[in-house]
């Protein structure tokens, strides 16, 4: 897809899917040192954190620790909701128990690294017209079989807000084939010209929960989703203020999938209000190299 092309198809959808983006091998080596990373996950009982966008328990959980909130330049663990015990131990294979990791595998992890800065992904960038395209977060996304929770309609500019708004791309890859099945993602096309009307924010020094809402999140029909299945190694760009969601997954299949989040911080101004903000140890990164 030419440049025009691509910056037409995400102006008139908010959303472009394009297929064979990565290849097999290159998910595949992924989703191998991610199961490395897994194997040497050691986190205190205290720490655990389940991760869930339903509001109120959003605010609950992450806004409840520091965890969430340092974890913008760290490799971090978040849970699925019920997989541990009154004791805080695992109920199933801790493989099995991960909602997320995130949100600095784009800088800390090689593998990872090398792929979020390979020169397809800094090609599209380039095809979008990105002028000074910084790295904000990323996370690897399991979408466990059976327990993979719900993600509610929601715009990502309402987490990453950026003034002007319209600043913010996501790159989600499929490692596994996404299907309807399996809780591909659903979109409203067109939704990314309504501007957001909710956002999450840091809350003021010394109060607490560390995060709050401002704002509502409308009702979204049902009908005015459409399904957005794609093969593994697959792409899709995803607009800032796009509102998109997933289901549960019910199936017997997991849907992992890694995802980074772009800012053009030419003429940009990150909020200070959002929840993850850069730290003199890890500015957020240059994508061209």
């Amino acid at each position: 897809m030419g440049s025009v092309d691509l910056r037409a198809a995400l102006s008139k959808d908010g959303f472009v899917k394009i297929e064979g983006f990565f290849t097999e091998d290159e998910c595949d080596s992924l989703r191998k040192r991610i199961l490395e990373i897994i194997d040497k996950m050691d986190i205190s009982k205290d720490l655990h954190t389940e991760f869930t966008t339903q509001a109120s328990k959003q605010l609950k959980a992450q806004g409840s620790k520091d965890y969430f909130l340092t974890s913008g330049d760290k490799v971090r663990f978040f849970f699925e909701e019920g997989v541990f015990d009154s004791k805080g131990d695992f109920l199933v294979p801790k493989e099995k128990s991960l909602n997320k990791i995130g949100h600095a595998l784009h800088a800390l992890e090689p593998i990872f690294k090398n792929l979020t800065h390979s020169l397809k992904v800094q090609e599209i960038a380039r095809k979008l017209d990105l002028k000074k395209p910084v790295i904000v977060q990323s996370m690897y996304i399991f979408k466990q079989p059976q327990i993979g929770g719900e993600v509610n309609p929601h715009q990502d500019a309402s987490f990453l807000y950026t003034e002007p708004l319209g600043r913010i791309v996501g790159f989600w890859i499929a490692l596994e084939d996404a299907t309807e099945e399996n809780s591909c993602l659903w979109f409203i096309p067109g939704s990314h010209t309504a501007g957001i009307t909710r956002r999450m924010l840091r809350a003021p020094k010394g109060e607490y929960p560390l995060l709050k809402f401002i704002g509502e999140q409308p009702d979204y029909p049902d009908n005015e989703f459409i399904p957005v299945p794609v093969k593994k190694g697959g792409l899709i760009l995803i607009h800032g203020e796009a509102v998109h969601k997933s289901a549960r997954n019910m199936s017997n299949k997991s849907r992992h999938v890694y995802a980074f989040h772009l800012m053009e911080s030419q003429d940009s101004h990150w909020s200070k209000e959002n929840w993850l903000q850069p730290t003199p140890e890890l500015p957020f990164p240059l994508l061209y190299t």
